[in-house]
């Protein structure tokens, strides 16, 4: 058990941190008296922060403003971790709270829910809920320390107040090499987060009332609420955030987190999409085409995007286009060995449709009280609301998918929430005051999530292995993914990079990965629209292979000898999963940042568990110099590793310490070019 209760304090640790609360036996308070690392200085933290934060019905709670201790039990329902639940009463008597608090093997994060029940006999609203309050020192913490946020790759100084961007936040304090980790499980535009921007102080959690998406429940009397978790972390001894980020963060979220892409049993290898240049323009015939010359090029999965239905809504076949209906085209994509995915949007309708006519009272409303769409284009669209039945009509049309034609792979698009294409921050959730789930705009938000989430994990009831890409419009944001979002579906459809840029295509996509990882793993990361028939296309793999490898464009165009050049990238890295399970990880490489004009980058994709190996992408872009030395670090320091290319010839062979020490040489002759290569124990 990794908890005592002594003298009036609760401690947590496990070994790599110490956290003490004091109870509210004494002075009626909960309040945080320290949080550390268990060896060495820790600087931060002043004692007495107040633990915890929100207002109900007006009135502001936090841990300093009168307790009575319920229980402190042992937490209950955990897969893995140990955890502790603290029960408290308000001693106004009008609310209940369970603070949970669950840690993971030797990783120095605690995992912390907030849980309020209201205790009155009318209704209250909840709002701007921090699961996590500290108090920090003054002067040297906020003045010296870098602020690294967006993902944990945007460094910057105090204040800062967070936005949809942030489920990773890092307060790292270069001079005493520590810091700490914010981790946000909240969805979408919910996210709430400060660091010294509501005084001297880091709170994480919901949003705040006054924010531009402002969190809001109400709770009926006895009603229980359960707020997203958070994680929180402290480290020392740390020179720079790489540690923390490639190997710390990414243990968490890929072993503890409980993510979808480690639950399915095969992730995707090599995926294609009709997306671009067809667009809506597809019929039998083309699928058949393309799907034939795709499974030559080595497509493991293709995936029929916007055009093949009657009607946004409806979700019926388009007859004139695919005249012997979808279920022959599918057939024929897994009788060439791919598995077959279908676009559809999860929450748009046309006016025009049966389900629009027939049930108007389940489409979202503006301020004015008009019907309209979230993602925009004119008259065209209408937007749900997941607050009706609604939520159960898109389950159904979903599952039919599935489970009559066989499709493998979902992308679930369009907005349901925001927009990334609305600037007014008032055109966002229902204003609907008919909903039955919802009161007015600001809880629909929060309810319209979760009722997705709900979509999704009916979806994956009995059909475990069911890939579902949640693209960034539907969660609301310019290229937003978060771990909400990695709990309930497999892919976050990221970009459309569109037409043939040449080089300027393969930068985008090395730099979009590698501004969301590591805090987002990299085969949740499906970056578009790279073309299969473009000249560049081995570097548009070479570049995929640090995300999820997906290609568009028109296949039908290859050569027979690029055919197989693709086939040879394919089975390489179908043969690098079978062998290293590569498609759990991504690292940067140490000393190689944000790709960039005039410069080198690259990227790993070692197997932390079995430190087997795995593979490196490594890349000139235009730098002046075509030779550079790459090493690689995270391997077992006393074991053999050989460094071989494609073809399987060995580069190096050297071990884990010299590897991470000393490292091999890289030459790309090509101004803009690539090398892929696997590590492997020898």
């Amino acid at each position: 058990m990794g908890y005592i209760i002594e003298a009036g304090k609760l401690t947590l640790t496990n070994g790599s941190f110490v956290r003490t609360m004091e109870l509210p036996t004494v002075r009626g308070k909960y309040l945080l008296k320290e949080y550390r690392p268990m060896e060495g200085d820790f600087l931060f933290f002043d004692p007495d922060s107040d633990e915890f934060a929100f207002e109900l019905g007006g009135v502001l709670y936090t841990g300093a403003t009168g307790w009575k201790l319920l229980d402190v039990t042992e937490a209950q329902n955990l897969n893995v971790g140990e955890g502790v639940t603290v029960a408290l009463e308000a001693l106004d008597q009008k609310v209940k709270v369970w603070l949970t608090y669950v840690w993971y093997g030797q990783l120095p994060f605690v995992r912390k829910n907030l849980t309020v029940q209201n205790c009155t006999n009318g209704e209250l609203c909840l709002e701007s809920v921090d699961v996590e309050k500290f108090a920090i020192t003054g002067f040297w913490a906020p003045t010296y320390s870098w602020i690294l946020s967006d993902y944990g790759r945007k460094k910057s100084i105090g204040p800062y107040l967070g936005n949809l961007q942030d489920s990773l936040i890092l307060v790292h304090h270069p001079d005493w090499e520590a810091g700490i980790v914010l981790g946000n499980e909240a969805p979408g535009v919910l996210k709430g987060a400060s660091v010294w921007a509501r005084g001297r102080e880091i709170t994480l959690g919901l949003t705040h009332k006054d924010e531009d998406y402002p969190f809001r429940k109400y709770l009926a009397s006895g009603e229980v609420f359960v707020a997203s978790d958070v994680f929180t972390g402290v480290y020392n001894h740390q020179k720079d955030t790489h540690i923390v980020m490639n190997q710390m963060v990414q243990d968490y979220v890929r072993k503890y987190m409980g993510i979808r892409l480690t639950q399915i049993e095969e992730r995707p290898i090599f995926v294609y999409n009709t997306w671009q240049p067809f667009e809506y323009n597809i019929s039998e015939q083309l699928i058949k085409e393309t799907a034939e010359a795709a499974a030559q090029a080595g497509i493991k999965e293709y995936v029929i995007d916007d055009g093949w239905q009657d009607c946004y809504g409806d979700w019926g076949i388009d007859y004139k286009k695919f005249p012997n209906g979808l279920k022959p085209v599918v057939d024929h994509i897994k009788s060439l060995g791919m598995k077959a995915g279908v676009w559809a949007s999860i929450g748009t309708a046309s006016p025009q449709s049966k389900v629009y006519r027939e049930h108007p009272e389940w489409f979202l409303k503006n301020k004015d009280g008009e019907d309209f769409s979230l993602l925009g284009g004119g008259n065209s669209k209408r937007t749900a609301c997941f607050s009706t039945g609604w939520s159960d009509y898109i389950t159904t049309v979903l599952e039919r998918l599935v489970d009559e034609y066989g499709f493998d792979y979902l992308k679930l698009d369009f907005s349901v929430v925001s927009s990334p294409y609305r600037y007014n921050k008032e055109e966002a959730g229902c204003y609907s005051c008919n909903h039955s789930a919802h009161r007015d705009r600001e809880e629909s938000m929060w309810v319209n999530y979760n009722k997705m989430w709900e979509v999704f994990d009916k979806l994956h009831k009995g059909r475990p292995n069911l890939f579902i890409d949640c693209t960034f419009e539907t969660m609301g944001g310019l290229q937003l993914v978060d771990y909400a979002m990695l709990r309930h579906a497999e892919g976050n459809w990221l970009s459309n990079f569109f037409g043939d840029i040449g080089e300027k295509t393969d930068l985008r996509i090395r730099q979009m990965a590698w501004w969301r990882s590591p805090a987002m793993p990299a085969t949740s990361l499906v970056i578009g629209n790279a073309h299969i028939q473009d000249v560049g296309y081995e570097n548009h793999v070479r570049s995929l292979a640090g995300a999820l490898p997906i290609l568009l464009g028109d296949p039908r165009q290859i050569p027979k000898q690029d055919r197989e050049v693709l086939s040879k990238y394919s089975g390489w890295l179908a043969k690098m999963e079978q062998k290293h399970n590569i498609m759990l990880y991504r690292q940067d490489l140490p000393g190689y940042f944000e790709p960039a004009i005039g410069g080198h980058d690259g990227f790993a994709r070692i197997n932390r568990e079995t430190f087997s190996g795995g593979i490196i992408g490594f890349f000139r872009h235009g730098a002046k110099e075509s030779t550079r030395r790459v090493c690689v670090d995270g391997l077992l320091e006393a074991r053999e590793y050989l460094v071989l290319d494609m073809d399987g010839k060995e580069i190096a062979r050297m071990s884990g310490a010299l590897l991470e020490k000393e490292g091999f040489d890289v030459t790309i002759a090509e101004d803009f070019g690539g090398r892929l290569f696997e590590i492997t124990l020898s």
